[in-house]
């Protein structure tokens, strides 16, 4: 028998009306992988088995499963066993197209059941294709065999191999990460069997090293107790380097399936277990509260006194010590106390729900343990923490304050220790004894120069000493050596003073003895040190690296490097000038037989230095040349390039531009009939997008100028970016003018509106778009509604000798009825919900419509008058009875709309008004009109009178 409530379920699992997304990529079938001998050996075996363990229940087997399969009547008999469904009846003809009907009714049933069969034909299966047969047998396991299991929120696949990971989790060489080489050595299958079943494999016993043994011995437990059939040699796995996947998948599947029973039984003792341990978890939660709010408590107790410690230490270290201590106090030791504490506060109130929740009593901690306590000690140690802080960094800035000034002494000390070192030995030498004019005047000039520095180095003797003064204000823990130091450099200032204004005496008494010589080393150095300076700044920029953007840049640098090379010839004559002092130096003092005692002693620039830096110059100056030739070719094609972008952007940014204000001009003209404007807009679009090409080519263009890095384009004002809003703006825009346009036909249609009024509509919304936006402000929208005849002639009563629409209206105010800005803002939440202060052309003709259309004549109210009368109108009231006609008078208006009414003689002009048709009521006298107000005013007026009756003195109307 068949069974049908299993084919249901299958037909229910996909309520949605398709296969799970992992089906549709495992019917993407792997043909090239397929074609590998080894892996085809496996599927065919693995496949066959899986097959013949299900045909076995009809009575019936596959050897080849190519072969058996090409009729369809096994292949349709599989599915059967394997759904609990009935197929269709098979053909049973011999011919090929019966064998074709019948596999087709096999790959119609498996796609009724939300499997997708990827270029797997009839055909194929009947021709004995192995590639499309091993294909479409996968297809049926994954969807009978492995789509339906489930573990916790992953399945099929996935739920597969997270059950194998969790059943062999425990044991040792057991890692399953997939379906191929996880399975290789064999102790996977084994591990799972183990689990399920420990009596039949001893796991101890099997080796990694001996995988054919340990599939072998998998394989046949299985066929022997499990009655899951052998589907895989141990030696083809072995001998594979990577098992086929789906062949483990499907053995693997029949384990999932012999040991769910088992696994639903684990289940059930779980669920009991956890009952159990309901009553052990709340004894354990007494028991962790007490320990953890004990050990909390005299944590706490030790950690405060620790804290209130707040005795100074002398050195930088040490305090850095007590600020380490304190980081690892809040870094380490208080962290795992503050989640303590959440626990503590998380099991309690866990506890105690778990109390209320199966009526037991509320747990109540010893005393001194409760959480207020605890949150009470916890507020004590915060307190004593914050303070030890501050405590901390203030002594941290009084210590760091100390070690900056003590480095500061130390470092001035140390320098002007350094500068003093020889200075005494220096000042009291006789050098000046025995040396000739220009010693003499050099030993002058060097005295001054040292006098100009003993004068420099007074401020830091001064701020040595006030230094030593601030330490020992912030009692410095070293002051003694600070203060013997200072005293040592101060005694030590006042002799170089003293030996200093003698050295003077003594030099000035020897200046005047040797003269020329002297001089003209002084005037060397006086013109060497500029040259000098000059041929190393000349050297810097002619090696300096230089950045331009355009052709004018680098002209710019070219112009300076050649003015700069017209220098050279006067820098050559002052260059000689220079060497010719030198020069009469040598002369003078062969001439007078004076030896020359060293170098020039007023510079360190030697004759030989300032040749060397002139040759550097003059071989840098091509150098430079050639650079900067270089650079203006690279400018040259950038600015070919800018100059091919600009062409084309100064061309199709006016073109963009045009063709804005053409379509602006376009929806204003309003040239024709609605159609009309939408086939010119429609022909205007394709203009539009024929003109793509060029936005593409300047794209090109675009890219060429990125990939030259250049930032700018003096060219064109036209960015890519700005031609590319505009483009979009462009296409937005027509598509948005068409959506108008086929709006406007949509309601012109729908609410019969005449191309005049559509076109007096438009004229109207075009005269008061003053700044061309497409929308109308509010002032401007109320303008527009009175130009289209919200509004009448002030005189035109006295002429007809009628009451006009504003009489009519004045009436109605002065009987307390307002028809101003509140009809005003109920219009504009009509036309304007969002409340934008804007009012669209859609949006206004709307309203149009809807005011214009389903409306009473003139003879209809003329009758609604009279039904009210009774027919029965007599002459003129009285003049005492304004009030009663106006009580009369608003009666129908609450009960009869009065559309605006236009005569077709007047059109609407700039200063529109109502307009009225002229002609007497049923009964005569100075009230008597023919009224048609505006929708507004029959809203305004309804309300406050349908419940007003008529007054006293309305007898009028009665016979």
């Amino acid at each position: 028998m068949v069974d049908y409530h299993a084919a249901n379920n299958l037909n229910q699992q996909y309520p949605s009306g398709g296969p799970p997304s992992y089906m549709e990529q495992e019917n993407d079938w792997d043909r090239d992988l397929l074609l590998d001998p080894a892996w085809e050996k496996q599927q065919r075996k693995t496949f066959t088995a899986w097959c013949n363990s299900h045909l076995r229940k009809a009575g019936t087997q596959i050897d080849n499963i190519e072969e058996d399969f090409r009729d369809g009547l096994k292949l349709m008999l599989l599915l059967e066993v394997i759904s609990g469904e009935r197929l269709p009846k098979p053909e049973r003809g011999k011919m090929r197209v019966h064998k074709i009907n019948n596999v087709n009714k096999a790959l119609d049933f498996i796609g009724n059941k939300g499997v997708k069969l990827v270029s797997i034909g009839a055909e194929e299966i009947v021709d004995g294709n192995v590639k499309m047969t091993l294909g479409m047998i996968w297809t049926i396991i994954l969807r009978f065999a492995i789509q339906d299991i489930s573990v916790e929120e992953t399945s099929a696949k996935e739920g597969l191999l997270l059950w194998c990971q969790r059943k062999t989790a425990p044991y040792k060489n057991v890692n399953v990460q997939n379906f191929h080489i996880s399975w290789k050595d064999g102790l996977a299958f084994n591990a799972l069997i183990h689990r399920h079943r420990p009596e039949l494999i001893d796991y101890d016993k099997l080796r990694k090293d001996d995988p054919v043994t340990n599939l072998n011995n998998a394989f046949e437990v299985a066929e022997k107790y499990l009655d899951i059939p052998k589907m895989l040699d141990a030696e083809d796995i072995v001998g594979t380097l990577r098992p086929d996947e789906k062949a483990i998948m499907t053995y693997v599947s029949c384990f999932y399936h012999a040991f769910s029973g088992a696994q639903k039984a684990e289940t059930a003792a779980n669920r009991i277990c956890k009952v159990l341990a309901v009553n052990q978890e709340n004894e354990h939660l007494m028991e962790d509260y007490e320990k953890l709010a004990s050990d909390l408590l005299e944590w706490i107790r030790r950690t405060i006194p620790w804290l209130e410690n707040r005795a100074p230490e002398k050195t930088m270290a040490e305090m850095q010590q007590k600020l380490e201590d304190f980081r690892d106090y809040r870094r380490v030791h208080k962290p795992p106390k503050v989640q303590e504490k959440c626990q503590l506060e998380i099991n309690f109130n866990t506890l105690q729900t778990k109390l209320r929740l199966s009526n037991r009593p509320a747990f109540m901690p010893s005393e001194g343990r409760m959480v207020s306590d605890i949150n009470g000690a916890w507020h004590k140690l915060e307190g004593a923490e914050k303070g030890y802080e501050e405590w901390l960094l203030n002594e941290i800035r009084r210590l760091e304050r100390l070690d900056h000034l003590a480095e500061k002494f130390r470092q001035k000390a140390a320098i002007h220790e350094s500068w003093t070192d020889g200075k005494e030995a220096m000042l009291t030498q006789k050098d000046y004894e025995t040396a000739s004019l220009s010693e003499v005047k050099a030993l002058l000039r060097k005295h001054e120069a040292f006098e100009s520095d003993l004068a420099a180095h007074q401020d830091r003797v001064e701020q040595i000493a006030a230094i030593a003064q601030e330490l020992n204000e912030l009692d410095y823990y070293d002051s003694p050596s600070v203060n013997a130091r200072c005293q040592k450099i101060c005694d030590q200032w006042d002799i170089l003073g003293s030996l200093t204004q003698s050295r003077r005496e003594s030099l000035e008494r020897t200046e005047k003895q040797l003269e020329s010589i002297d001089e003209l080393y002084l005037e060397f150095a006086k013109r060497a040190a500029p040259f000098n300076n000059w041929m190393e700044g000349a050297m810097e920029d002619l090696q300096d690296m230089f950045i331009v953007h355009n052709i004018e840049e680098i002209q710019g640098l070219i112009t300076a490097h050649e003015q700069f090379k017209s220098t050279l010839p006067e820098a050559n004559k002052e260059r000689e000038a220079i060497q010719a002092i030198q020069a009469e130096v040598q002369k003078i003092a062969q001439y007078n037989g004076i030896k020359l005692a060293g170098n020039n002693p007023y510079t360190s620039i030697t004759p030989q230095s300032i040749d060397s830096k002139w040759e550097k110059v003059q071989k840098l100056v091509p150098q430079r040349d050639q650079a900067l030739q270089e650079e203006l070719t690279r400018q040259q094609s950038n600015d070919h390039l800018r100059r091919q972008f600009a062409n084309q952007a100064n061309i199709i940014g006016p073109w963009i531009q045009n063709k804005m204000e053409e379509i602006g001009r376009i929806s204003i003209e309003m040239n024709g009939t609605l159609e009309d404007q939408l086939t010119h807009l429609r022909q205007y679009e394709q203009s539009i997008i024929e003109y793509k090409p060029n936005i593409e080519k300047l794209e090109g263009d675009h890219q060429l100028i990125q990939e030259a890095l250049i930032f700018d384009n003096k060219y064109t004002p036209y960015t890519m970016e700005h031609l590319r809003v505009g483009w979009e703006q462009l296409l937005t825009t027509i598509a948005r003018t068409i959506n108008e346009i086929e709006n406007q036909i949509l309601t012109r249609d729908a609410k019969g509106i005449s191309q005049e009024q559509l076109h007096e509509y438009r004229t109207s919304f075009n005269h008061f778009d003053k700044d061309h936006s497409g929308v109308l402000q509010a002032e401007e929208f109320k303008a527009c509604l009175i130009s289209l005849g919200y509004d009448v002639e002030n005189d035109k009563q006295k002429r007809t000798g009628m009451m006009d629409t504003d009489d009519f209206r004045a009436l109605l105010i002065s009987t307390g009825n307002s028809l101003g800005d509140a009809e005003f803002t109920r219009i504009m939440g009509i036309v304007d919900p969002n409340n934008s202060g804007a009012v669209t052309f859609q949006a206004f003709i709307d309203f149009m419509s809807r005011e214009t259309t389903d409306t009473d004549t003139a003879d209809q109210v003329i009758a609604s008058f009279k039904i009210l009368a009774g027919d029965k109108l007599q002459g003129q009231s009285p003049p005492g009875d304004t009030q009663a006609v106006a009580e009369v008078l608003l009666l129908p208006l609450t009960l009869l709309p009065f559309p605006p009414r236009r005569t077709t003689s007047q059109p609407s002009t700039a200063s529109p008004a109502w307009h009225h048709t002229p002609g007497p009521m049923p009964f005569p006298g100075p009230w008597t009109t023919c009224l048609s107000p505006p929708p507004s005013m029959e809203r305004a007026t309804s309300k406050a009178h349908l419940a007003r009756k008529p007054p006293h003195n309305m007898h009028f109307l009665r016979k």
